[in-house]
């Protein structure tokens, strides 16, 4: 199958959103029809229904009215999402809307995941991706591969072939992510139930500081040591990252990160070398479960060691008294037994490499493989 490109300019009218001003004004605001907005489109995925702010009749008339069916696409915020309005609706400046689009030589199926594709690959591209911020103009040049180019009947029922495989494999991948946060929000329930609030410890367990329990692993950030197999993957505050060689980390130990977002634990079940942009903190299993520190780290708030910066940050002094209830192992246990259930529970009803399979779902299918 050969693929040709086509500008989504040629394919439809692009405009863009707008809002009425003042903001906030009663005569605009507050009236009974949807102006669609970021969270709604992270909350409903494709099919986006606003439910979050309204406008008036005359606000409406200020601002950029949508229809049911229409392809709109986020220019700032989450620039690049696109979604499909299931209901009339206005837009604002930070949106864009696509009118008349020409469904003879794309399917909005199509068109949809082939967007989100390329907000993903422009996402994680260097810091000139255009996707970092979206103009009417930059959308008119964006160029849409169409397979069979000479064939627009053929083309058609090829892109919604394609579409509905995408469609397939992303509701799993979407019925995973809730499937995990029910299971968290199950997991923070059993914790609080079973040990208290870890951090004000109202049961009363036996408290040791960090350097008591835990090995505090500063990361490195060497050009090149060499491992002792070179299979480790590299992690850091941001998760798992392509191999390479600091410092290494055992296995069951948990990631916090050194600057800006502190807040956000990650539990590593293999060996890692740690990167000077987290810490490692590998507990003494003698006294702590793995899964118990993670939910400790889950519940403090590292914000509140280091007050004296403006940007969140943690040095290793700053961890090294922390205190931290020590349950008794054979309860910490019984809660290691929970989280290995639940986890053995969602590795059957889903692939946990889900997302990744998506990806290279996605991948294939705009390189003309699928």
């Amino acid at each position: 199958m050969s693929d040709t490109v086509i500008k989504l300019g040629d394919l439809c009218t692009v405009v863009r959103g707008s809002s009425p001003r003042p903001k906030g004004d009663p005569r605009y605001y507050g009236g009974n029809v949807p102006r669609l907005m970021v969270s709604d489109v992270t909350r409903d995925g494709k099919f986006v229904t606003p439910k979050i702010d309204f406008l008036t009749k005359e606000g409406a008339e200020k601002s950029r009215p949508m229809k049911k069916g229409d392809f709109i696409i986020a220019v700032s915020g989450q620039p690049g999402q696109a979604l499909i309005l299931a209901v009339d609706a206005c837009i604002h400046d930070g949106f864009a809307g696509l009118r008349d689009l020409d469904e003879s030589k794309v399917s909005k199926d199509y068109l949809y995941h082939f967007m989100n594709f390329a907000k993903e690959k422009n996402s994680a591209a260097a810091a000139g991706a255009i996707f970092k911020n979206l103009t009417t103009e930059q959308i008119r040049e964006l160029e849409i591969p169409l397979p069979y180019p000479d064939d627009p009947e053929k083309s058609l029922k090829e892109q919604k072939r394609i579409a509905a495989i995408l469609d397939k494999a992303d509701g799993i991948r979407r019925k995973r992510q809730q499937a995990i946060q029910l299971a968290d929000d199950f997991l923070r329930s059993v914790f609080l139930d079973m040990f208290g609030d870890p951090v004000t410890n109202p049961k009363g367990w036996e408290e040791k500081i960090w350097s008591e329990c835990l090995r505090i692993v500063n990361g490195k950030n060497q050009k090149k040591v060499e491992s002792e197999d070179g299979s480790y993957p590299i992690c850091g505050s941001g998760g798992v990252m392509a191999r390479a060689d600091d410092w290494l980390v055992e296995k069951n130990s948990v990631i916090i990160g050194r600057k800006g977002n502190i807040n956000s634990p990650i539990l590593m079940k293999e060996r890692f070398w740690n990167v000077d942009t987290a810490f490692g903190l590998e507990p003494k299993h003698d006294l702590l479960s793995h899964n118990y520190l993670f939910w400790f780290c889950k519940f403090f708030n590292f914000e509140r060691l280091n007050k004296a910066v403006t940007i969140p940050s943690l040095t290793k002094a700053d961890l090294l008294n922390v205190k931290l209830p020590i349950p008794k192992l054979s309860v910490q246990k019984e809660f290691d037994d929970i989280v290995t259930k639940l986890d053995s529970y969602l590795g059957k009803a889903f692939d946990f490499e889900s997302n990744k399979s998506f990806e290279a779902l996605s991948q294939q299918a705009f390189k003309g493989e699928l």
